[in-house]
């Protein structure tokens, strides 16, 4: 959270990037991207073909999200998320493709976001967990203001079977290619 997914920093920004978490080959790149909001699982490669295949949209693959959003979830915005739903982005509209969804109580294993979530007490939340193949600039918080639920928390989960129940958190860990490859095997 409050880092830049990315490893230059960005003239007059606080946010802390990429570069900052150590010595990495200049080679390596995030594969895919997570807003200075965002939290969870980022990808960094030196594989060309694995950094294509995991972002050329033609290319779908699986994206598990955590989400804490305002409300209590009904099952017709649950619904209408399976389907599709429209969205904008830079002033053009999308339809999104039918994602995966389900109520999920809250993480217990996740810690407090700081800052925190903003907090108001007449106002309830819900914790969705929510499958997406395609990886539009900020899709899923569109995706759950279209169906009026805004995003107050998002943490990436899963990217295909690469899960963040396998790193502990703000920790790099080296996966193998092969292991990768197992991993993404699905896409």
């Amino acid at each position: 959270m409050n880092m830049l997914s990315q490893f230059t920093e960005e003239q007059g920004s606080s946010k802390s990037c990429l570069a900052d978490l150590g010595d990495f080959p200049k080679d390596v790149y995030p594969v895919g991207r997570l807003d200075g909001d965002s939290e969870g699982l980022l990808l960094l490669t030196n594989d060309k073909t694995l950094n294509d295949r995991l972002l050329n949209p033609v290319n779908r693959h699986m994206r598990t999200y955590l989400v804490q959003v305002e409300g209590l979830v009904t099952k017709n915005a649950l619904k209408s998320l399976r389907l599709g739903v429209q969205i904008r982005i830079r002033k053009e509209n999308h339809f999104t493709a039918p994602a995966e969804v389900k109520v999920v109580d809250p993480p217990s294993w996740l810690s407090e976001r700081n800052p925190p979530v903003r907090y108001r007490a007449d106002i309830p939340t819900s914790w969705i967990e929510l499958t997406i193949t395609e990886g539009k600039n900020r899709q899923v918080r569109r995706m759950t203001s279209a169906v009026g639920f805004p995003t107050l928390r998002l943490v990436r989960i899963a990217i295909g079977k690469l899960s963040v129940h396998q790193v502990l958190p703000d920790t790099i860990k080296l996966i193998s290619k092969e292991d990768v490859e197992l991993a993404l095997k699905c896409i």
